[in-house]
């Protein structure tokens, strides 16, 4: 019977193949190994140049650790463990209305101000002003009330 060239060569690498299953797997788990490898490093690489751009573009900015406030906690939250700020929406506690925390002011207010970690925006700009102005009034008008009750009241000696 006559074989053709594909039968001759296909059987010519099997003999050169003989291999034991024990050998087999172990090409196998190396060869997937790889492919897991280059794949992690091909991610890596994507992930890297879209950090890089979204740096560039003002849309993210690093955590600087060193500048948090102590954290007495088992956990960091997630943008410590990102490594970056990035902008997160909101709804004001207040009126309701949606508005973003930006990276920015993220930064300023976990690393400059030292808020505490886990906390975050829940106030709208408007709304934080609103009450701003309040509890400035109602101081005003407590240490007024303070100073009239000084005023009106006699001195120690002149009771009696």
């Amino acid at each position: 019977m006559k074989r053709g060239r594909r039968q001759a060569k296909a059987g010519a690498e099997r003999k050169r193949s003989i291999k034991s299953g024990k050998q087999r797997r172990t090409e196998l788990t190396v060869k997937r190994q790889e492919r897991a490898a280059a794949e992690a490093n091909r991610l890596a690489d994507i992930e890297k140049t879209r950090r890089e751009k979204l740096l560039a573009g003002g849309a993210i900015t690093p955590v600087n650790r060193e500048a948090l406030s102590p954290n007495r906690s088992y956990d960091y939250p997630d943008f410590v463990k990102r490594g970056h700020y990035c902008g997160v929406l909101f709804s004001c506690v207040d009126c309701g209305k949606e508005e973003l925390w930006t990276a920015g002011q993220q930064k300023w207010w976990y690393e400059v101000a030292k808020g505490d970690l886990w906390t975050t925006a829940r106030r709208c700009r408007t709304c934080r002003r609103r009450k701003r102005e309040d509890r400035d009034e109602a101081r005003r008008i407590h240490l007024e009330g303070l100073a009239r009750k000084k005023k009106n009241r006699p001195a120690q000696g002149d009771e009696r």
